[in-house]
């Protein structure tokens, strides 16, 4: 596509991670009669590309997958993924319950390498605007401009950078999402490394920095007491069922928010138990042999940062006694979270990629969007946009990045999209009006919305079912 060449669909997706893969799959096999294409800024489909650590989980149920709570059947179920790469039997005798998150991303490109004429990579959405009278987006980017009559934001959530922090991001300070790339760039150079928050992902970060820099120094810094174990209770996994989606949306905001707190702990400020075991034996062993390299900053607030080219100064206050000292490290790696959609700490009103248009799109009180129980934003005019995995705040923990529930979010959205692009009816000679049958409730014999390398076309029978 040249840069000033422009194309239409019915619907627009853009960012091609699992979010919207899962609803590239969902339109093929409906054999939805809209057209779709899906934009992407990276090059390929790699998944969490900075976070492929050696040894490192996915820490859910590998069946919670692209497809298979939707529709089990699908050829691209992970363990048709084991089978087809020859490596079922050997997977199955892991004796794990979480799948290796090399082995999931590896899943996810070649589940991905189907739809590669369904994509754009190497596309990056610049700006957004909405034709009032075409009824119609446009999406400029830096391979010319796209338009749509419907817009899905599957962009994945924003780095959560904390204040003191945000003046010095770069090479030096960085986020989680950056991981990979910086050690590149560092990893040889480095003698010191502070790691912030108490998150699985940080637990990780410091058990690969103490593999990674034999010699390093390694600082963990939090505002907790302690690196607390998630609350994996099968009663508190329940957040993770698709009735809770109806339940959570209909308790309103104030039950919504008595809900995140209780519940906080089966996502957030905690890792699994085993490796918060690796680690604190790590750290045992390390003492037992003198080396001592892991330092544990814990009830700590970094009130100051200074960056340059050689390193890192954090100025940290122990919360509750007040003490205080500098910190000079070579680095420090943010493992402090992405924000969600809604207002307060944490969160951001909506994604900036839709900053040019927020004034048309319908907030809540404390200025939010809102969004609707099949993930359609509210707006003024009636233009067509879904969120496709940033709706935590009005839909619950199982859009909070998780596999749990995106199958099924991807059938949510297909079917509102299939209620607005229902063909009209259709008069033959004899002057009888029939109905194109909804993609939702039937097979449609036509070329799919969909044409990935290499199609199957199986329908799944309540392939729309909750």
């Amino acid at each position: 596509m040249t840069a000033t060449s422009r194309r239409h669909y019915n619907v627009l997706g853009i960012g091609f991670g699992p979010s919207n893969l899962a609803l590239a799959i969902a339109l093929e096999e409906a054999g939805a009669d809209f057209t779709a294409h899906f934009i992407e800024a990276a090059p390929d489909a790699t998944w969490q590309p900075s976070m492929l650590l050696d040894g490192s989980d996915i820490q859910n149920n590998p069946l919670r997958d692209l497809v298979t709570p939707r529709n089990p059947k699908s050829h691209y179920t992970f363990v048709n993924y084991l089978h087809e790469n020859g490596r079922l039997f050997a997977f199955l005798n892991l004796g794990i319950i979480y799948a290796l998150r090399k082995d999931y991303s590896k899943y996810i490109t070649w589940v991905a390498s189907h739809f590669t004429r369904a994509v754009s990579y190497r596309t990056r959405a610049a700006n957004i605007s909405y034709d009032v009278r075409r009824a119609c987006w446009r999406v400029t980017t830096n391979n010319g401009d796209y338009t749509a009559d419907a817009l899905v934001i599957g962009t994945g959530r924003t780095p959560n950078i904390p204040e003191p922090f945000c003046r010095h991001v770069g090479p030096r300070v960085f986020h989680l999402s950056e991981y990979a790339l910086r050690m590149r760039e560092l990893g040889s150079t480095l003698s010191s490394v502070a790691i912030i928050g108490s998150s699985q992902s940080a637990v990780e970060l410091n058990l690969d920095l103490l593999k990674r820099l034999p010699n390093a120094r390694i600082h963990a810094i939090h505002r907790s007491y302690s690196m607390r174990q998630k609350d994996t209770s099968p009663f508190s996994d329940h957040v993770y069922f698709p009735e809770f989606i109806d339940y959570f949306f209909s308790a309103g905001r104030r039950g919504q928010e008595e809900l995140q707190q209780q519940l906080r702990s089966t996502n957030y400020n905690s890792a699994d138990l085993d490796v918060l075991h690796q680690l604190y034996l790590s750290i045992y062993e390390e003492r037992l042999d003198g080396r001592d390299r892991f330092r544990l900053h814990n009830n700590t607030a970094v009130d100051r940062v200074v960056a340059d080219a050689s390193g890192v100064s954090l100025d940290l206050r122990e919360r509750f006694y007040g003490t205080t000292e500098r910190l000079s490290v070579d680095a420090v790696v943010l493992a402090t979270g992405f924000l969600d959609i809604g207002s307060g700490e944490g969160k951001e009103p909506y994604p900036k990629l839709l900053a040019s248009v927020a004034p048309m799109l319908t907030k809540s009180e404390p200025g939010a969007l809102v969004v609707e129980r099949d993930y359609q934003v509210r707006s003024q005019n009636g233009a067509l946009l879904f969120l496709n995995g940033l709706c935590e705040s009005s839909h619950g923990l199982g859009d909070a990045g998780s596999f749990s529930l995106l199958s099924l979010r991807a059938s949510e959205i297909l079917r509102s999209l299939a209620r607005k692009f229902a063909q009209p009816p259709a008069t033959n000679q004899a002057g009888d009006t029939r109905h194109t049958p909804s993609p939702e409730i039937a097979s449609v014999k036509h070329t799919p919305v969909i044409q990935p390398e290499t199609v199957y076309a199986q329908q799944a029978i309540d392939g729309f079912s909750r």
